[in-house]
């Protein structure tokens, strides 16, 4: 596995590296602190499979970082990392193309907890085609609760998991499922009789 954390602040960005070769043995980390650095990174390191993004890199403007890794990286995993609060910039950043926002404040081990289920999926991801994904039951319970028009902070209530993980763990539902919203899914869930009734 080879992830990209690009961040111009080095104790975070030194952080994020550590974090990840703890939660991946064998990774290689790539550390970057401006994106204008990314494409001869990847020529002498090699193609990424995860970002971690710093929204704010001194060559960057609102979501334009977003913008260019999803334009060059159109399937790689692309985690936001920010100091302003999801109710800033997060919306921004789904629609831009990124998978997930992660508040820094949130803590290392918050951080940690959402990288880990992104990295450690239930099952290896499906092969696409006609017939219908295999789900765990954690996927199963989040459809339901989709179904049911639960929000994420309700959805992390229930389950006694963060809003962060909830938002992991519908990532990789939706991209199981091949839907890229709440109601795709559940109408795919609907349609393949995955709700159960």
């Amino acid at each position: 596995m080879r992830f990209y954390v690009i961040d111009d602040h080095p104790l975070m960005r030194e952080a994020m590296a550590m974090l990840l070769r703890r939660l991946n043995g064998g990774a290689d980390v790539v550390e970057l602190s401006h994106l204008g650095q990314l494409d001869e990174a990847v020529r002498k390191r090699g193609e990424p499979q995860l970002f971690c993004l710093d929204l704010k890199l001194p060559d960057t403007a609102g979501v334009s970082g977003v913008q260019t890794i999803r334009e060059r990286f159109p399937d790689t995993p692309l985690v936001v990392l920010s100091a302003s609060p999801p109710a800033e910039h997060e919306q921004q950043c789904l629609d831009a193309g990124a998978d997930i926002y992660l508040d820094k404040a949130a803590g290392l081990a918050e951080i940690s907890a959402a990288l880990t289920t992104l990295l450690n999926p239930d099952h290896p991801p499906s092969m696409q085609g006609d017939h219908t994904p295999a789900l765990s039951n954690r996927q199963r319970q989040l459809l339901a609760m989709l179904d049911q028009g639960l929000s994420n902070r309700d959805i992390a209530l229930k389950l006694e998991i963060s809003e962060h993980t909830v938002k992991v763990h519908l990532w990789r539902l939706f991209k199981r499922l091949g839907a890229s919203s709440r109601t795709q899914a559940v109408h795919h869930a609907r349609t393949n009789g995955l709700l159960g009734h």
